[in-house]
């Protein structure tokens, strides 16, 4: 399989396996689903109703193929197919989870944070140049024009200097 998978051309289906689903996944799916050229062909979480209620089942409308389920993600890690790796855990889970897919050959987009230290980021970075693997954080805000505005606004000291700053993102 591996050899298989090293003459494929990078015009060929892209082949995507989102971990959790029970909330930023959701949108993972949504992503992924609606590119050329890309397949979500297993979903991943440990709450089985989860899974087909939010992620099978969504899939399913949107595409209309019904993914693998597994309820493991070391399967997902196993499934020499699988090209990519979209991660919405649970936090906690982010950097290992990314390890291991980028260990397994696989390419991975991140929720953040990416992990809990600058160890485990490291260790990431690391793992990713080892391996020659993709590994992209999502960094949706930073991207925001909105968001861009105001950071360029706030350093030419449109309000002059900071002392405390609280932020909230729906």
């Amino acid at each position: 399989a591996e050899e298989a998978k090293a003459n494929t051309s990078p015009n060929e289906t892209l082949r995507v396996a989102v971990l959790g689903v029970n909330s930023r996944g959701k949108s993972h799916i949504d992503g992924f689903s609606g590119l050329e050229n890309c397949e979500v062909a297993v979903i991943c979480d440990p709450d089985e109703h989860v899974v087909y209620t939010k992620g099978v089942q969504r899939v399913f409308e949107k595409t209309g193929k019904k993914p693998t389920y597994y309820q493991d993600l070391r399967r997902v890690m196993e499934d020499d197919s699988i090209d990519i790796v979209s991660i919405a855990t649970p936090n906690h889970w982010h950097s290992l989870a990314a390890i291991w897919a980028m260990q397994a050959g696989k390419d991975v987009y991140v929720e953040k944070p990416v992990s809990h230290n600058i160890h485990e980021g490291r260790v990431m970075v690391d793992v990713a140049r080892k391996e020659n693997r993709i590994c992209q954080a999502g960094t949706q805000i930073r991207s925001n024009p909105g968001v861009i505005e105001g950071i360029k606004f706030l350093h030419e000291g449109g309000l002059g200097k900071v002392q405390v700053a609280r932020a909230l993102c729906y």
